[in-house]
């Protein structure tokens, strides 16, 4: 069927996951009213429309990263008809700590670390975790699965102690992937879990990289567009070099020693992803991750499992406080570097190095390496000009003679301009022109000029 701007005829499905502006049925997008529960069965009517590949060069591929997470279209709905049928008993629990969530005043962090929902967060205070480099203890992985697996298994050895309870808690786990909406790090650190626990209990004597490996490419054959997500790059790839290079973090006893390195190698195998999908690194992001790691992974989540159970609101509220105050002090004497977005050859070139300076352990290979990859980024290419979608209105770019020069805005999105800029290896517009006074040329000048040189 061509779903591309056409009636469709009914819809019948479930709702599995709802956010601030739409729902999702199976695999189907469906804007409009959201006064659902997750389980719900309904009926749509609306129209259908293909999902966009991204207009501007370089920048975020909506379609591809939707396609990561199995959907395929979306509907724009006319009407909805809620069905009368029985909801699933998994449905029923997720809503009852929906429910809970909605009644705490902290339900935009238990929205993140209980669901995996960080939408929920305020934009500037996601924006502020995203310069410092800590957006990943926002967004649930193998660090929050392993704090509710040492809860659970805890709970499990106050009944009984015995070995089968490291098995017992995988059911546990399996459901956590459910309530977290099937988050690609949450099944990554579930499932290695799984199989470690496994291997031990059998002594099959797997080593653990192999285990890794193993479930990468599971996912892979699933759904190959996960190689599109961000989420599900950054995890695979953190974990891969954490768990290889171990050796180096478990020769130390000291915690902080420890948190320094993991984000040194974590920091270190994340800047092709960093700069290819925002453009700019932080180079304080491991002194960053060394100040919020413990303060995140000991008190704020922690906290914030408890406050599902126990309302502790008075208490969170203000350990997020600090935390989201020293977070805006620290984006804002944040030390971002520009880098202009790497070709694929580059990429395995960066971390063939990296992988032999760890192996090696050689600081100076790795100095060497992230000097490489700063020449490489200031080596741009001249004398070209993009024109810019920015739905109505007019906006072009041109790189000539060294040169920069942007005539008007469009009246769309400064962060796409921004973006793409960025992505060339610009870092500053040399000439701005605005070729008249109407909205669709200039509405977005002030903000590209707040936010760029």
């Amino acid at each position: 069927m061509n779903y591309n701007y056409k009636l469709i005829d009914t819809k019948e499905g479930i709702i599995n996951k709802i956010y601030n502006d739409y729902f999702i049925i199976d695999d189907t997008i469906v804007y409009g009213d959201t006064n659902y529960k997750v389980g719900d069965y309904v009926k749509v009517l609306g129209i259908g429309s293909k999902i966009e590949n991204n207009s501007i060069f370089n920048l975020f591929n909506y379609k591809r990263y939707l396609l990561s997470l199995g959907i395929k279209y979306k509907i724009n709905s006319k009407s909805i008809f809620k069905i009368n049928k029985k909801i699933k008993l998994k449905y029923k629990i997720k809503n009852k700590i929906i429910n809970i969530i909605d009644k705490r005043k902290t339900s935009n962090y238990l929205y993140t670390f209980i669901l995996g929902n960080n939408s929920y967060l305020d934009d500037g205070i996601k924006e502020s975790y995203r310069i410092n480099g800590i957006s990943h203890l926002f967004s649930i992985s193998g660090m929050h699965v392993a704090l509710i697996t040492f809860i659970i298994i805890y709970i499990l050895n106050k009944i009984k102690k015995t070995n089968i309870n490291y098995i017992l808690v995988i059911p546990f786990l399996l459901f956590f992937i459910f309530l977290t909406d099937y988050s690609k790090s949450v099944i990554r650190a579930v499932f290695l879990y799984s199989l470690i626990t496994l291997n031990n209990e059998f002594k099959l004597n797997i080593r653990t990289i192999k285990l890794l490996i193993f479930i990468l490419l599971f996912n892979i054959i699933v759904n190959p567009y996960n190689i599109y997500n961000t989420g599900f790059i950054f995890s695979y790839t953190i974990s891969f070099y954490l768990i290889f290079f171990n050796k180096i973090i478990n020769k130390y006893n000291n915690y902080f020693i420890k948190i320094f390195i993991t984000s040194s190698i974590s920091f270190i195998v994340s800047i092709p992803i960093l700069i290819n999908n925002y453009f700019s690194i932080n180079i304080l992001t491991i002194i960053n991750n060394i100040i919020f790691v413990p303060f995140v992974s000991i008190i704020i989540f922690p906290l914030s499992i408890m406050n599902l159970f126990i309302n502790i609101d008075s208490i969170l509220i203000v350990f997020i406080n600090i935390l989201e105050t020293i977070s805006l002090f620290m984006s804002k004497i944040s030390i971002e570097i520009v880098m202009c977005k790497m070709n694929i050859l580059f990429v395995l070139f960066y971390y063939a190095l990296i992988t032999i300076a760890l192996y090696k352990q050689k600081i100076i290979y790795i100095l060497t390496l992230i000097i490489i990859v700063f020449i490489y980024s200031n080596i741009r290419n001249d004398n070209f000009i993009t024109y810019l979608d920015v739905g109505q209105g007019d906006s072009i770019f041109l790189s000539l003679n060294k040169k920069s020069i942007l005539i008007d805005t469009g009246n769309k999105n400064y962060k796409d301009i921004l973006n793409y800029i960025k992505s060339t290896g610009i870092k500053k517009i040399d000439y701005f022109i605005i070729s008249h006074g109407d909205q669709d040329h200039c509405g977005e000048a002030i903000n590209l000029v707040n936010n760029f040189k």
